[in-house]
């Protein structure tokens, strides 16, 4: 079955067949890193994991662009109220994302273009957009002139009637109902401190919204095959995207638009004010894994609302565990007789999990679909209906849904490592050293190994 995506600018499901045959390029919304990415960002970003990953999956190359913001009003305001430069501002920020990216298992990106390294590609569109007609000054602002765009709305599905020519927003966010001119290029005022540039068009910096433009094209050029974000960057952000680079090239820009819903949290919006606002660290901090919360943020259809919850994250663990354990049996099962109902089981799972995700990404179908493999197989190896070569089949076919779902547990340590650590453990239990024994189960269950005694002797697994 072909793979199919719901897209924002049609409004339609349809196939996805890209620009270049086998090849996919995409732009991916990334941070405005003047803070800590909080769990409501991580949705989108864990979405774009999954978008990529399955992209990768079907066999396509994957080029993918994510931005990162280091220049906005906010980050002006508060590297001047700290006495920085913006870099210094936001370097600590944007290391923290790249490390809570991989704390989550988000595959990188190809290109993570940062707005202050591209400012010459955002002056050579203002400059086309001007000749082009599209763009006016006001002081040495520079604002785009919408109404020189007649396709201006179209992925928002904004009614035009109402606008009134003229009026203009500086600012780079404002209110979802400001149909308006938006400021392309910022002239400098004291406000900004030393945050400008000297340009062919003067002394200032860019509007957020140009910013993207700039970058996407500049990696994956005029017309590329997706673009995604948070359902908040529809408009007016994406749409100002389509008019500033439509109006630049005269070309199409992108072809498929892909964004997600919001993140509430206890079936509440976000918010300082109510207590519930989390950031990834706050969530580690109470400790739980990162698989957990990605399998959370995962686990529900991009395009409907996601309600996290702690029972939720509880839910998550325990889902891994029987995830995971499932694995690990499996390896260690000798192989009995085979009827050949394994791999029925085998292919129906594969065809299962792909025709769900090839439906605009439907992972809660997918989902089941592995969950329902690991009851079957289960079910098999109770009975001794499991062949070795069916078994290797089942750990092959794991080891591929995994490459899209990023759900099992990195290696801690050598297996021989461990062993010899146990056997350690086991010699002190027998001196009487408990102890030196307990320490052992400490220091193994701190790297994520528990320990189970059973009258079989000491088994261990990767706890999540």
């Amino acid at each position: 079955m072909a793979l199919r995506f719901k897209n924002s600018l049609t409004r339609r499901v349809e196939e996805f067949h890209p620009i270049e045959s086998g090849s996919v390029r995409m732009y991916t919304c990334g941070p405005t890193v003047y803070n800590f990415a909080h769990i409501g960002n991580f949705r989108a970003y864990m979405f774009e994991d999954l978008l990529r990953r399955y992209l990768k999956y079907k066999g396509y190359r994957v080029t993918q662009v994510m931005n990162l913001t280091d220049i906005d009003d906010k980050i002006i305001r508060e590297s001047n109220a700290r006495g920085v430069t913006t870099k210094e501002f936001t370097k600590p920020y944007v290391d923290a994302f790249f490390a809570d990216m991989d704390t989550l298992g988000i595959e990188r990106a190809e290109y993570y273009p940062a707005a202050t390294d591209h400012i010459p590609e955002m002056v050579a569109i203002v400059k086309e957009l001007e000749k082009r007609g599209h763009v006016y000054q006001v002081n040495g602002n520079y604002y785009f002139k919408i109404a020189s765009f007649p396709d201006y709305g179209k992925l928002a599905n904004l009614d035009m009637q109402g606008l009134k020519p003229g009026a203009r927003i500086a600012a780079d966010e404002y209110e979802k109902d400001s149909v308006s001119d938006f400021a392309l290029w910022k002239a400098w005022d004291e406000a900004d401190g030393i945050a400008f540039w000297e340009t062919e068009i003067g002394k200032g910096r860019p509007g957020w919204h140009l910013e993207c433009s700039a970058m996407s094209m500049k990696y994956l050029g005029k017309r590329f095959d997706i673009h995604t974000g948070g359902v908040d960057n529809m408009f007016p952000h994406h749409e100002n995207e389509i008019a500033q680079s439509e109006g630049a090239t005269g070309e199409k820009f992108v072809n498929v638009w892909l964004h997600c819903e919001h993140l509430i949290v206890e079936g509440k919006k976000m918010s300082k004010s109510l207590g519930n606002f989390y950031t990834l660290r706050d969530i580690i901090e109470r400790g739980y894994p990162g698989l957990a919360v990605r399998y959370l943020l995962i686990a529900t259809h991009y395009r409907q609302q996601l309600n996290f919850t702690f029972d939720g994250l509880d839910g998550a663990r325990a889902a891994l565990d029987r995830y995971n354990d499932f694995i690990d049996n499996v390896k260690l099962y000798p192989g009995g007789s085979s009827d050949g109902s394994a791999q029925t089981v085998i292919d129906k799972a594969k065809a299962g999990f792909e025709e769900n995700l090839d439906d605009d990404l439907n992972i809660s179908g997918a989902l089941g679909i592995v969950f329902d493999l690991i009851r079957d197989i289960n079910k098999l190896k109770a009975e001794e209906r499991l062949s070795v070569a069916e078994r290797d089949a089942v750990l092959e076919l794991m080891s591929r849904f995994d490459t899209v779902l990023g759900f099992q547990k990195k290696a801690v340590g050598l297996d021989a490592e461990i062993e010899a650590m146990i056997q350690k453990r086991q010699e002190a239990r027998k001196a009487k050293d408990f102890a030196l024994s307990d320490k052992i189960r400490n220091d193994l269950l701190t790297q994520g190994v528990v320990l189970e005694d059973t009258p079989q002797g000491v088994k261990w697994k990767r706890k999540v």
